[in-house]
């Protein structure tokens, strides 16, 4: 190959452009993982099921609620001073969908409901990172901890 002017000018514009706009950077959702300790416990708040919201004792808190397709970075935070959470991310089919929920364990059936990564049990105060790629549609998190979930531990996001 013979290297003039032309193909070192080339190179340099190419890696100028690949420099100026990186391929596929994560978009950042920062969650937080709370909850009140001194309020008695919630139940039947689960995603879809009309509960009053108001009266969940923890929650799960994602800034911002709306992002591109493509991948996406969770840095999660365990707000709590006292408790172990974590958050699982699933996709959801509507907006009021009821995830299958395993009455006797007091948690959702991860398989069934779409699993797609998680932040596992985070300790109080501790911090986790998640990336996964994410196609457009709505999807929830949500905690697993045995009566989180219903206790009203979950929201949702858009992915556009």
């Amino acid at each position: 190959m013979k290297i003039t002017r032309r193909t070192v000018f080339a190179a340099i514009a190419s890696a100028s452009l690949l420099a100026a706009f990186p391929a596929s950077a994560a978009t950042t959702v920062s969650v937080s993982l709370w909850d009140k300790p001194d309020m008695d416990m919630a139940t039947g708040l689960g995603h879809g099921m009309g509960g009053d919201m108001s009266k969940a004792n923890m929650g799960i808190t994602a800034t911002p609620k709306s992002v591109p397709a493509g991948p996406v970075t969770f840095q999660v935070t365990n707000d709590s001073k006292d408790i172990v959470h974590e958050m699982i991310v699933a996709p959801l089919k509507s907006a009021d969908e009821k995830l299958p929920y395993i009455d006797s364990e007091g948690r959702v059936d991860e398989e069934a409901a779409g699993h797609l990564g998680e932040v596992a049990e985070l300790d109080p105060g501790a911090t986790g990172a998640l990336t996964v790629t994410l196609k457009p549609g709505s999807y929830i998190l949500y905690c697993n901890i045995a009566g989180h979930y219903m206790g009203g531990m979950w929201t949702d996001i858009e992915v556009k």
